[in-house]
């Protein structure tokens, strides 16, 4: 392994454009892209001063100067190549959600376990500090027993019937690219539920505009969910303890603000962002780097089998609303 990981980044769409951003604003080493389209991929390549450009898949994930591939092409294809990844000995970072359900997910971390390579789901949050100082409260008992989790995701994208998200056939619609933060959020704090409640909207096009969860945990615990593409909330977080709460700010999944309350409301701590370069992206890129010199093939943060419960847990979700996408 050389002294800096070099990253191989999959596809040059919005998502690894911002990636990338990050990466080189943050020092990191990106030396290669790799496209179907040689032209997009020489004006990636150009826009971030990455030294080498290829005209496939297959010819990055082969590249003996990469170390690790990202994986930013649209959720049905996250299996088919970060299997390509994997088999050409490279380690993964694969854009949330992992893949398009739980049987992909599962093959895809079976193989990197099977080969002693690395998968990491990209759910950034996960990373961002305020995230990390949240896990540190929860750990200490400053909220006593939590017993529950409000939390919703909504935008107003959108309603252009040939744009990704209300694509059927790219995974699209309101669960997949947003739902599965709040989703990721119950898991981390509770853990998968025993009891799944769902409803959904759904556009002219067959995917998912809203849907609404209810989770129960074999403890009481409860988290409900919201998830929406077609108008904008509040996109924010509360998580309730027996002793206070934590009140995440808008966009409570981005570098943001929160506060610690105890049940009289007082303001028990406050946290500001943390002042850095970029969009925060680098940070999951750090983990990645950090376990791949440690010779570890999941995170403690983001671990491989959690990623393959929450899309067990999508699945049983769009089981209830009657959502499927073409090829399951």
């Amino acid at each position: 392994m050389t002294a800096h990981i070099r990253w191989g980044i999959l596809a040059t769409g919005g998502i690894a454009h911002m990636f990338t951003n990050d990466l080189v604003q943050n020092g990191h080493t990106v030396q290669a892209v790799g496209s179907r389209n040689q032209a997009s991929t020489d004006a990636f390549a150009e826009e971030f001063g990455i030294p080498t450009a290829h005209s496939s898949y297959e010819a990055l994930v082969n590249d003996p100067d990469v170390d690790v591939i990202y994986v930013s092409t649209p959720h049905p294809f996250h299996a088919e190549h970060a299997t390509l990844a994997l088999n050409a000995g490279k380690h993964v970072l694969i854009e949330k959600p992992i893949a398009l359900n739980a049987r992909e997910a599962r093959q895809i971390v079976d193989l990197a376990a099977s080969k002693n390579l690395l998968v990491l789901e990209a759910m950034w949050t996960r990373f961002l500090p305020h995230m990390v100082r949240i896990r540190e409260i929860l750990a200490s008992g400053t909220l006593g027993d939590v017993r529950s989790l409000l939390a919703d995701h909504t935008q107003d994208m959108p309603d252009d019937p040939a744009h990704r998200i209300n694509a059927l056939e790219l995974g699209g619609g309101a669960l997949l690219d947003l739902g599965v933060y709040p989703v990721s959020l119950a898991h981390a704090v509770f853990g998968a539920p025993d009891s799944i409640l769902a409803s959904a909207s759904f556009k002219s096009t067959g995917v998912d505009a809203q849907v609404a969860t209810i989770f129960r945990y074999p403890g009481g615990q409860i988290a409900t969910t919201f998830t929406a593409s077609n108008t904008r909330g509040p996109t924010s977080a509360t998580i309730i303890g027996t002793d206070g709460r934590i009140d995440i700010d808008a966009v409570w999944y981005t570098p943001t603000s929160f506060r610690v309350l105890d049940n009289l409301g007082a303001v028990l701590e406050t946290f500001e962002p943390t002042q850095f370069t970029g969009r925060g992206m680098h940070f999951e890129a750090a983990e990645a780097e950090a376990l791949i010199r440690a010779g570890k093939v999941s995170s403690d943060i983001m671990p491989a089998e959690e990623s393959v419960a929450i899309m067990t847990t999508l699945d049983t979700v769009r089981a209830q609303i009657g959502l499927r996408y073409p090829g399951e």
